[in-house]
């Protein structure tokens, strides 16, 4: 006689298997990992124009900068700063 698996008996059987909540929960995680890497990759791009010769370059790499502290959500800089260390950001958040 065959058994029929369900989703019930699939989870039961295997802890490896997770049900959907878990795999909602881990989405939820990696799209805030992504937002705060994405914030932190762009203040680093901000960083590198102040190296530029260009005073002009400077001074819109400045303007970019506290556009994006502006802009940057308030829950996320933690996570931010996580990453500017990371990438060896010279920019600290407070938060």
């Amino acid at each position: 006689m065959r058994k029929y698996f369900t989703k019930e008996n699939i989870v039961g059987q295997f802890r490896l298997v997770k049900s959907k909540t878990d795999g909602n929960e881990l989405k939820k995680r990696l799209r805030q990992w992504q937002h705060s890497r994405s914030w932190a990759r762009l203040i680093c791009e901000a960083e590198k124009m102040w190296s530029l010769e260009s005073k002009e370059l400077k001074r819109l790499g400045a303007m970019e900068l506290i556009q994006l502290q502006n802009e940057m959500p308030f829950n996320v800089r933690r996570r931010v700063n996580y990453w500017l260390v990371k990438y060896s950001g010279a920019t600290r958040l407070e938060d």
